[in-house]
């Protein structure tokens, strides 16, 4: 820095307030400033300028995948938000793997972030993790709850008994009642979709039926959902099981899996009578562009981002405030697929 200022012939607070705040400056110096970094190799280093801040406005953000759109179309608002208000967002991914979540957490510990979000993989591993990372710092969790018996947390998602009532309606108003496809239980949204399915069609006085799937094939794909519902439905339409049915898949992911296998088995083909229909939940970004365009249900993406960021700054002004849990509703999207 001092080099710096002698090579711009500025004093050091002078240059080291410009680099803080542009506007702490006279005007006429902050334009010979900038004038004259032009002409020198030099970047401010983001981590040393804020070492002696109490804020490094760093946000901490964890997903489990980054080819999953839905959390990278989350992410992309979760950046947009925090922008807005000044802030920076590292992101780490676990990879559906729990020692990897631990790893990211202890990673984002390590770069000082003001808080964190975290779109938890759920199971204790993760407890274990995500609640050492909630001592020390505010932590938000998205998308996902800790489930079982972790403390309470802040947490902003959608309200899937709702959203997951809203498409029952729907299905049960145009056709034939739906059975439900549901996602392998790796996170608490697919308990908590199932259940929601079950609530949904007892108040209706309907038969709460799902598509049985094999536990080793939920081992064998984990997290890939479309792979795992290409299988489980072609064993099931190759046996002449569900060709005409309504089936709610609990993500659009499990409905891309299961559309394929329909056109595996020439089911989008029918003419006059009943035909099969296909249902999902998330508005994933390519939902409108598959074949046929997929019947769903959206997501807030950017209302569960603002939210998430407002609640990371309540608690970061207030660590002892009440916890809060933040659900937000969703949009039917009709389209061809059901």
């Amino acid at each position: 820095m001092e080099e710096l200022a002698r090579t711009i012939e500025v004093s050091r607070p002078t240059l080291s307030r410009f680099f803080r705040d542009p506007e702490s400056v006279r005007a006429g110096t902050a334009a010979k400033i900038r004038a004259r970094l032009a002409d020198v190799d030099y970047v401010p280093n983001f981590f040393a300028t804020r070492m002696n801040r109490q804020s490094t406005g760093l946000i901490g953000v964890v997903i489990p995948h980054y080819n999953d759109l839905f959390y990278t179309s989350l992410l992309q608002a979760i950046e947009d938000s925090a922008l807005a208000g000044g802030g920076t967002v590292i992101t780490q991914c676990s990879h559906g793997s729990p020692e990897r979540e631990a790893r990211a957490i202890d990673r984002l510990l390590s770069m000082n972030v003001d808080g964190a979000l975290v779109a938890p993989l759920g199971g204790e591993a993760s407890a274990t993790a995500i609640t050492r990372l909630a001592e020390m710092l505010p932590t938000i969790m998205l998308d996902a709850r800790l489930g079982g018996d972790a403390p309470a947390l802040d947490f902003v998602g959608t309200d899937n008994f709702a959203t997951v009532d809203l498409m029952v309606d729907y299905l049960c108003r145009t056709g034939e009642p739906p059975v439900f496809f549901a996602m392998p239980q790796l996170n608490s949204n697919s308990a908590e979709r199932e259940a929601a399915f079950r609530a949904a069609m007892e108040r209706r006085g309907l038969k709460a039926a799902s598509v049985p799937v094999p536990s080793e094939k939920s081992a064998r794909f984990g997290w890939d959902f479309e792979a795992y519902a290409f299988d489980a439905m072609s064993d099931h339409f190759a046996s002449g099981r569900y060709r005409t049915a309504t089936i709610l898949c609990a993500n659009d992911r499990l409905a891309f899996g299961a559309s394929r296998a329909a056109h595996l088995f020439g089911l989008w083909d029918q003419r006059g009578g009943e035909r099969l229909r296909i249902a999902g939940h998330d508005d994933h970004p390519l939902s409108q562009y598959i074949s046929p365009p997929l019947t769903t249900v959206a997501q807030n993406v950017e209302g569960i981002a603002e939210r998430a960021i407002a609640l990371l700054e309540r608690r970061t002004g207030d660590p002892q405030s009440a916890f809060e849990a933040s659900v937000l509703p969703g949009t039917l999207k009709v389209r061809q697929s059901a």
